[in-house]
């Protein structure tokens, strides 16, 4: 397992950091504590000593149950994580309450990072305002966690905002082959490393969505490389990136596991026909795509309501990524009112759109597939 030398911290986190947000479950949803902590301990042996949670996890069971499946483990031999749930958080004592809950379900115990959790800019505003960065900063003069920093949600430019707003300890994007140019993307790498903020990356595989890709990138990649996982590529890919200090999975079977630990042990980042290989999968991931819609929102506001161009990007994933899960539940997310369905042909939309896109048929078809799911 490679364990990355962070330049402005006195640590060496594992590059495969444990997300423990996906633990199997039992029926109900419980986390199935039996395969979960075997899964903790075999990952613990293989080298992961990066373990992160937070307070929603597992509907709040997950900071309580990875304090009981580390503890038998010496706390030197690893860094553990969680996060101030800030869209919880409308007042300072909104905040140390969480908190206080937070210490009750970890035992008390002494945090490696306490990141503010899912900022965007008008989140991190409201922090400022209401005195919880102050706070937070005082905690950690206190000693109850060593480093801070911020997961973020958000356009580049909020995040720009905050990561130059002060000097953080790390910071946690999402990022993956298919997501260079989504929330912070590529731009908020480079940013961190301009900044040297340590980057610890979520959702290197898509929510797991990488990990099955269609059948022409399947044989891509396996063409490139016989037996070697789809997810492992994802994983890589990312991981290669210089200023990546942890590569967070979120596993939810002893065979991911067993997977990622191949993956990282020893660590090989891909070059030259590899990276190749990846930019071809990426191209036939988005020749599936139904529209070429931009998200520009040159087509906003809708005389009817209809939320166009977020309606189009979940209709593409859908496409593309063929998770239909994740599509249900997004697509029952949109309302009533600002579904597809709404359209009332006016065509304002067609006049403003850059690409030129047929919006009214499309919003036609798209509501006829997503009702579908």
């Amino acid at each position: 397992m490679e364990h990355r030398e962070i330049r402005s911290l006195p640590i060496r986190p594992s590059l495969l950091g444990f997300g423990c947000m996906r633990f199997p479950t039992l029926e109900g949803g419980a986390i199935d504590e039996e395969r979960a902590r075997a899964m903790i301990d075999r990952a613990f042996e293989g080298g992961v000593n990066y373990y992160d949670t937070a307070y929603f996890y597992h509907s709040g069971a997950s900071e309580n149950f990875i304090r009981r499946a580390l503890a038998g483990k010496p706390r030197e031999s690893y860094y553990l994580t969680s996060k101030l749930p800030t869209v919880m958080v409308h007042s300072l004592e909104d905040a140390k309450r969480l908190f206080g809950e937070q210490m009750d379900r970890l035992g008390g115990e002494r945090l490696d990072f306490y990141l503010f959790h899912n900022l965007n800019g008008e989140r991190w505003r409201s922090m400022v305002e209401l005195g919880v960065l102050d706070w937070y900063l005082d905690l950690q003069r206190q000693g109850a966690f060593r480093y801070t920093g911020f997961s973020f949600h958000g356009p580049y430019e909020e995040f720009r905002e905050i990561l130059t707003a002060r000097k953080w300890d790390c910071c946690q994007i999402q990022l993956n082959y298919m997501d260079t140019h989504e929330q912070a993307g590529m731009e908020g790498y480079r940013l961190t490393e301009e900044l040297g903020v340590p980057l610890i990356v979520m959702e290197p595989v898509k929510g797991g969505a990488l990990s099955r890709p269609p059948e022409e990138v399947s044989a891509l990649f396996q063409s490139a490389a016989p037996g070697r996982s789809a997810a492992s590529w994802a994983l890589r890919w990312v991981a290669g990136l210089p200023n990546v200090m942890t590569v967070l999975s979120g596993m939810s079977t002893m065979e991911q596991v067993e997977d990622n630990l191949a993956t990282f042990s020893p660590f090989q980042p891909l070059e030259g026909a590899e990276l190749a290989a990846v930019e071809q999968a990426a191209a036939l991931f988005r020749q599936r795509m139904r529209n070429g819609c931009t998200g520009c929102r040159y087509c906003m506001p809708c005389p009817a309501g209809v939320q166009i161009p977020e309606s189009f990007k979940l209709w593409n994933e859908w496409a593309m990524y063929g998770d239909r899960q994740r599509s249900r539940t997004k697509w029952r997310e949109i309302p009533e009112e600002h579904r597809p369905q709404r359209c009332v042909s006016c065509g304002a939309c067609e006049e403003q759109c850059p690409q030129k896109l047929s919006i009214r048929a499309d919003l036609v078809r798209m509501a006829s597939e997503m009702d579908g799911l």
